[in-house]
């Protein structure tokens, strides 16, 4: 149960912060204004999601200009999680008899 609710919360921020990437290709091409409130109120909405979890991956990962390769980082550290990590911690429970 509580594997299957972590899951669950990491492919939410997984999709969060695709979202987030989508938007900022938007808006970096004028494709989208954040002076629409609700183009401005979702991006802060996935800024302040997001941002918690980019911030201490900045402070190590080198800057590289405009480009930002924080939400990739993050990305993978949530297939590692979802994949390897929660499938052994599953299976560990299992032959222990607490599922």
């Amino acid at each position: 149960m509580l594997i299957q609710i972590v899951d669950i919360i990491l492919t939410v921020l997984w999709w969060f912060i695709i979202a987030q990437a989508i938007m900022s290709w938007l808006i970096a091409f004028n494709v989208i204004n954040t002076h629409n409130e609700f183009v401005g109120q979702l991006w802060m909405v996935l800024d302040r999601i997001t941002e918690p979890l980019y911030r201490p991956f900045r402070r190590i990962m080198p800057d590289f200009g405009g480009l930002d390769l924080t939400p990739m980082l993050v990305l993978i550290l949530i297939i590692i999680i979802q994949g390897p990590v929660l499938g052994y911690i599953a299976r560990a429970a299992a032959a222990n008899g607490m599922l």
